[in-house]
Formats: C-alpha cells, sequence, structure tokens
C-alpha cells in the first residue's frame, strides 16, 4: 500500500470530508477493482499471538459456558475472522461495506477447508459477518448473546479513519471489549513508519498514536498541522475507563508490507470505569455492568483537521 501510484490514488478517492469516508470505502468495495489493503491471508502476527501468548489473552476460548467472543471491525475479506473461528472463538467481522460483507461470505463459503479447527477437542467456532458502522449501535443486535467482546482485534482499521475519529475510536473500543476476564485488545500497529505529514489512508500511525489515544479514549489530543501528536501537550492524568497496555513488541512475523516496521500492543481493561473525561464533559461514575448495559457514554469529539 505504499506504492506511489496506489498513495496518490488513495489520495484522490479520500479528498473529501471525514464524514463522506465511511461512502468511499463502501464505493471502493462495490468496484472491487482496487483494494490495495487485501494482503490474501490472515495475519501471521495474530496466528503466532493466538498459537503461542495465551499467557496474554487466556489459555481457554470459552467463558461462562459459552465460546469466547471475537471482533474484527473494517474486517476486508474476513481473513482473520476466519483464523479466529479456526482457533475456536465465535468471531464477527464488521464492515461499513455490504458489498464487502458479501465478499466475505463468498468467500468464506469458497474456502472453509483451509480454516479448520486448530483443535480438534475444542472445535471451530462461528464465523459471522455483519454490516454496520463502528461508531454506532446499529449492527450489535446482530451479535448472539451481546455486543461485547473477549478479544477484538485492529489492523488497518485505525489507519483507514480521519484522524478526527480516533478518540471515538479508543471510546468505542472501551465500550465493546468485554468486562470478563481476560478480555483483550490487540491492535498490529502500522503503518508505524510513515511521515504524517504524507496524509493518508492509510495514515501514519507511530506507537504514541495508539498509547494516548487508548490510555486517554474520548478525549481530543494535540496535534500540529502535520498531524503529528504533540505528546509532550498530552494531559499526563488518564481517565477512569482508560485501556492499559500490557504488552508492546515487534513480531517476528507479519504481512509482507510491515515487515520490519509492525509492533503489537495488547490492552486490557483497568479495574473500573468512572468519570469519563472527553469532549469538554464529566460524566458520572459507571460500573462495568451499568456502562456495558446503557451503551456507555459516547461523547462529541472535535475534528482537527
Amino acid at each position: 500500500m505504499d506504492q506511489p501510484d496506489i498513495r496518490d490514488r488513495l489520495l484522490a478517492h479520500f479528498s473529501v470530508p471525514a464524514d463522506d469516508f465511511n461512502s468511499r470505502w463502501s464505493s471502493l468495495w462495490d468496484t472491487g477493482d482496487f483494494l490495495p489493503w487485501d494482503q490474501g491471508a490472515p495475519s501471521p502476527a495474530l496466528a503466532d499471538i493466538l498459537q503461542g501468548r495465551k499467557d496474554l489473552i487466556g489459555d481457554c476460548v470459552f467463558v461462562d459456558g459459552r465460546r469466547k467472543r471475537a471482533l474484527v471491525a473494517g474486517c476486508g475479506r474476513g481473513y482473520d475472522v476466519l483464523l479466529l473461528a479456526s482457533f475456536g472463538y465465535d468471531a464477527y467481522g464488521l464492515d461499513i461495506s455490504e458489498a464487502a460483507v458479501k465478499k466475505c461470505e463468498g468467500f468464506a463459503s469458497e474456502h472453509a477447508a483451509e480454516y479448520p479447527a486448530r483443535d480438534a477437542g475444542v472445535g471451530a467456532g462461528k464465523a459471522r459477518f455483519i454490516s454496520g458502522d463502528f461508531f454506532t449501535g446499529d449492527w450489535e443486535g446482530k451479535v448472539d448473546g451481546g455486543a461485547t467482546f473477549e478479544l477484538i482485534y485492529d489492523y488497518t482499521f485505525l489507519s483507514a479513519l480521519d484522524p478526527s475519529m480516533r478518540p471515538g475510536w479508543a471510546l468505542r473500543y472501551t465500550q465493546l471489549l468485554s468486562s470478563a476476564t481476560p478480555s483483550r485488545l490487540v491492535c498490529l500497529e502500522y503503518p508505524t513508519h510513515k511521515n504524517p505529514a504524507e496524509r493518508g489512508p492509510p495514515f501514519a500511525l507511530p506507537p504514541k498514536i495508539y498509547f494516548n489515544h487508548l490510555t486517554h479514549p474520548g478525549c481530543e489530543l494535540p496535534y500540529d498541522d502535520n498531524l503529528s501528536l504533540l505528546e509532550d501537550q498530552v494531559p499526563p492524568e488518564k481517565p477512569k475507563g482508560a485501556l492499559q497496555r500490557i504488552a508492546h513488541w515487534q513480531p517476528e512475523k507479519t504481512h509482507p508490507i510491515g515487515m520490519g516496521t509492525d509492533w503489537v500492543s495488547v490492552w486490557k481493561h483497568a479495574e473500573s470505569l468512572s468519570t469519563f473525561k472527553g469532549g469538554g464533559k464529566n460524566v458520572q461514575s459507571y460500573t462495568f455492568s451499568e456502562f456495558h448495559a446503557g451503551g456507555g457514554w459516547f461523547p462529541p469529539y472535535a475534528k482537527f483537521l
């Protein structure tokens, strides 16, 4: 996705207001002839985590008598959803484009034999694909058992979003990540090497972007005119409800496009959720159950482009 002609074409396609990004992504899936983010296979980094980092994500895919739920937002062709299902999760892929969801369903039907259960004793979970807007609840009723997830995987989704949406992206994950222990958000951080001034998508995402937004969910953070985060101006206080990073490393295996520059971060909930400070507002305290049952609080966040 870094080739100049691809980059120029993406920039031209997304030279629109942030509110129009969803329709622009949908139009690419509708035509289907320009999908430069499609890697053609599941993430090797995610596969290694599922296989070898059970110390981080837990050694059992069952909780409360059911399979754990996993979510991949902006799931593309659905490769990572199928991978998660093969490891025993009930995996959900979410995309704004109905055309993308249909392609996922077609690919899953044609290639199911390539994703057998990794453990015969555990069996495979289900893989389902849903069309909806990540930032609203319009799709949550299609998730069996409730729209919280014990494992969430984010790769290229944040880089596809206009930077003005980062506060909401972070806060939305605090709403969607289950309070069950252990529940984890796994981010494959990409592109970490890109100059922020080059714009996007994909937008530059050095690790400090993930760290500061996920530790300040819903909060407007300071950027300069070149979209570089002014980390020294980020408030040191972290609001209640901030996620906590518990691991950060460069993966030995990843897609070729990110080899040597990708990072993996793993996140968990803080111990309580109370008094979010986003969009200049304070909110009453919530327990985990109250927060999730009520859909959380989604504050307004300023656009700063």
